[in-house]
């Protein structure tokens, strides 16, 4: 990481300023970086939308950085880091590229996580991640993106929007929990899952 020489503004606040950071508020996030969207869920029964019938909208992050990235390329990117520190990322990028950000967001938020991060100024970027759960599931599933929603007796199971008639035991154990629950769980990397589970 580079190395800057105290001076009459505080490093990290002049870090925070150039980057559009409100330190008074630790979840806010630079103004170039997008919100992720909003998840869905499959059948009317179960939609629980923020802001709706009193519903608060959950925050967008759960922490926020700024680092130098000199290795970095493009404008923004999104990344994944495994519980192991695996990275995981669609973009191409030189070996190494991405630890300034990693570091950054690993302050606060241990793996795993997402992140997304965009160029701020040069090298500087700001970066925003969630905590995910990353599940193994040994089970075929013929796609990427599973929504599994159980309200009562009613399953509703989708698999690339697709409904499918199959059971992935491995994720309804993830959600034995809740009675009623929507689940959404995205590959990550052949049996590696991102899985979110809302109860209803």
């Amino acid at each position: 990481m580079p190395f800057w020489r105290r001076d009459e503004e505080p490093a990290h606040e002049r870090l925070a300023r150039e980057a559009g950071i409100d330190l008074d508020s630790p979840l806010s996030m630079p103004a170039d970086v997008p919100f992720p969207p909003d998840q869905r869920v499959p059948f009317v029964g179960a939609i629980r939308e923020p802001g709706i019938h009193g519903i608060h909208r959950q925050r967008q992050w759960d922490t926020v950085a700024t680092a130098h990235a000199p290795g970095l390329q493009g404008e923004e990117l999104e990344f994944v880091v495994l519980p192991d520190g695996t990275v995981l990322v669609e973009e191409e990028v030189s070996e190494g590229a991405l630890a300034p950000l990693a570091e950054a967001v690993e302050q606060s938020l241990p793996p795993p996580y997402r992140a997304r991060a965009v160029q701020r100024d040069g090298e500087l970027w700001g970066v925003a991640a969630n905590r995910i759960d990353v599940v193994e599931v040994p089970e075929t599933i013929p796609g990427d993106l599973v929504s599994l929603a159980v309200q009562g007796e009613e399953r509703t199971l989708l698999v690339d929007d697709r409904p499918v008639w199959d059971a992935v035991p491995t994720l309804e154990a993830h959600a034995a929990q809740h009675r009623d629950y929507v689940l959404h769980a995205e590959r990550l990397d052949g049996d590696l899952w991102a899985v979110k589970v809302n109860p209803l």
